[in-house]
């Protein structure tokens, strides 16, 4: 039957149903990227005398050229950010152990003015504990989750239809230590990752060595412990940052004190984690000291990077299509001091790192064949930037 229905259609229409059917699945996405043109970079930073918060740029996708913006939001120490689902909101961790005259840091909601990229503070609310460097939206953009790095706690905050954010719908206080008397005399949350189904919420806890892993209820915001509440890590290696793979059946883990990065397989029905593959970051004769920092994974999932902070590097990776094992590629210097965070463009083709004692972000050329980074001979200049963000604006908003 199927066949002698596709007969009485011309071939020219049969020729046009595979573009009939993408235009049809972009209709029913909510949140549709915008048109090309331009992005928006979001920078946030430690604020000192040279910065007071939230700086931008806009950056010509055709020519690459960036522009700036200047302060686009005074707040303090907005070390961490993220961008609704949406596109209309951000969200920013003000990493400080006190505010206001009370103890803990925050977590503050803005407003996106897409046109000129400034930010409309809405409002502010605590981040349950001391230090917060890291959040994550829910992907319905309902709800903001907050590690507080200092206070080695975890807080969900539901947003409102305004962007405002709620009074906290969960905590969790982690509790214990690890080996390393100057980094894990006690719990350390540095970083939380939803799965792809919005099931299950993964936290690197520096401070014990471990990755817990909590079942989260998107309809009440709250977070109970997986059946497999944690994977231990190797003592003394201080999980620090998490990415997964797009296939959603792995996951990376940057260890921030031992260098490392930790290759392991997600169950998603679990929430689950197993070790499968260590690799190292620095360079075998390496002898200084250095930390890792961000770490991250191209679009196309064939390619990881991760940043060391005093060797002042990012090595590459490629991503075997089989196993998702890792394979060193290269080991680019940033050009600059502390690279705690790097981010790649949403075109896969630029890479900018945020050099934070050195004050400029550099951007390197990224090659979507090969993964290697070359500098593009781009850099910009702004005070102690920690953390980069990526909007993208339709181009009749310029």
């Amino acid at each position: 039957m199927t066949s002698s229905i596709a007969l009485k259609f011309p071939l020219a229409f049969l020729s046009l149903l595979p573009f009939l059917v993408a235009s049809l699945l972009a209709a029913a996405d909510p949140n549709p990227p915008p048109a090309a043109g331009a992005w928006l970079v979001y920078v946030g930073a430690y604020t000192n005398a040279a910065n007071k918060g939230i700086c931008a740029w806009r950056m010509d996708t055709a020519s690459g050229s960036l522009s700036p913006l200047g302060l686009v939001a005074e707040t303090p120490n907005p070390s961490f950010l993220q961008i609704s689902p949406n596109h209309r909101f951000l969200y920013a961790v003000n990493e400080v152990d006190s505010l206001q005259g009370k103890p803990g840091g925050a977590v503050s909601a803005f407003s996106i003015e897409a046109s000129t990229g400034k930010l409309t503070f809405l409002n502010q609310q605590t981040s349950g504990g001391a230090g917060p460097c890291h959040l994550t939206l829910d992907r319905e953009g309902k709800y903001v989750l907050v590690a507080n790095y200092n206070g080695g706690s975890i807080e969900c905050l539901p947003v409102q239809s305004d962007g405002r954010l709620g009074p906290p719908t969960a905590f969790i206080q982690h509790t214990g230590a690890s080996v390393n008397p100057a980094r894990q005399l006690g719990p350390r949350a540095h970083c939380m990752v939803l799965d792809a189904a919005n099931r299950f919420l993964l936290v690197c806890d520096l401070g014990l060595d471990k990755v817990m892993s909590y079942r989260f209820d998107a309809s009440q915001g709250t977070l109970l412990a997986a059946q497999t509440p944690f994977i231990a890590a190797k003592p003394g290696a201080g999980p620090r940052h998490l990415v997964f793979h797009p296939d959603g059946r792995h996951a990376y883990v940057i260890n921030e004190l031992n260098s490392t990065i930790v290759h392991y397989s997600y169950d998603p029905a679990a929430g689950a984690l197993a070790e499968l593959q260590t690799v190292p970051l620095l360079p075998p004769d390496f002898t200084g000291r250095s930390t890792a920092a961000e770490i991250a994974i191209h679009p196309s999932g064939k390619f990881l990077y991760g940043s060391n902070r005093g060797d002042d590097s990012i090595a590459v990776f490629a991503v075997a299509p089989a196993t998702g094992n890792l394979a060193f590629l290269q080991r680019v210097p940033t050009q600059g001091k502390t690279p705690r965070h790097f981010a790649i463009a949403p075109s896969g083709k630029l890479l900018f790192v945020a050099n934070q004692n050195s004050n400029n972000i550099v951007i390197f050329n990224l090659d979507p064949a090969t993964g290697a980074l070359a500098p593009s001979g781009k850099v910009l200049d702004t005070p102690s930037p920690v953390c980069i963000q990526f909007l993208p604006v339709a181009a009749a908003s310029k």
